[in-house]
């Protein structure tokens, strides 16, 4: 290949970010993800992934990606500078819940039930598996290193269930949609945990991009892509391994109840 047409190719390439929301690092997902979104925009996609929130965030922030699969609570926190793309759609909304779970055959059934436990978080930057818990303390005027006799992160949901189920923490905070999906997938895994508190329905990790760039023929071409996807045969197995229905145009009103959350723990200096 010339050095004219290698230039032109690294011009076309599509970077887009996963964080550990992302299900699973599972190389027949991963390749067909790739492959669907290279031949859907036309682009060289490249899979960028990182082991926290903070780091794709960062990459996000600084224009070296075109778009991101993050978190509710990312996008609240940088709400001024990113823009949505899509929004999965999952049991027919674009919508999830945290849980609270403990050990298999612990009495427990609310929060308060928890305290002095050794707790374990997902992501510091986590709506799921770590804000949704923290504002349940904040609302009631405490912080996690008041409430828990200590907090572990294990950047990955399934790191969350796998410390539960083990005995390495006595409960923990994950994200109610890959619980599920594990539990379908590995249900010997999250037979060894039980769910004792559920939240309210909140936005699903959204794809988002700066908002700088929503309007690029990148942004334009990867929205596409993901809209379309249950319409696709390829993009349809892909779902199938997801669990997810598809991706969806949503406003960003979606996420203000994650951004509540968010004030409530930040008024409290959490």
């Amino acid at each position: 290949m010339s050095r004219t047409a290698t230039a032109a190719n690294a011009l076309s390439a599509l970077n887009f970010g996963l964080t550990p929301v992302f299900l699973t690092n599972d190389l027949e997902l991963l390749t067909r993800l790739k492959a669907y979104l290279s031949r859907k925009t036309g682009r060289d996609v490249q899979l960028i992934q990182r082991r926290t929130y903070e780091e794709i965030t960062a990459l996000l922030l600084s224009g070296q990606l075109d778009g991101a699969w993050i978190c509710g609570y990312p996008f609240a926190q940088f709400r001024q500078q990113l823009s949505l793309i899509a929004v999965p759609v999952w049991r027919g909304k674009p919508l999830y819940q945290s849980y609270l779970i403990a050990p298999k055959g612990r009495v427990a059934t609310s929060i308060e039930d928890l305290k002095g436990d050794i707790h374990a978080f997902s992501d510091p930057n986590s709506n799921s598996g770590y804000l949704v818990t923290a504002s349940l303390l904040a609302e009631r005027k405490l912080r996690p290193d008041q409430f828990f006799r200590q907090t572990i992160f294990t950047y990955g949901h399934r790191n969350v269930v796998r410390a539960v189920a083990s005995g390495l923490a006595q409960s923990g905070s994950v994200d109610g949609y890959v619980w599920e999906v594990m539990s379908s997938l590995e249900p010997e895994l999250t037979a060894k945990t039980e769910i004792v508190a559920v939240s309210e329905l909140l936005g699903f990790p959204p794809v988002a991009c700066l908002r700088t760039q929503r309007l690029s023929e990148a942004v334009e071409l990867l929205h596409k892509a993901l809209i379309e996807m249950s319409e696709d045969d390829e993009g349809r197995h892909v779902l199938n391994m997801l669990k997810l229905d598809g991706f969806a145009d949503e406003p960003e009103t979606l996420f203000d109840t994650i951004a509540a959350k968010m004030m409530l723990v930040r008024g409290l200096g959490s």
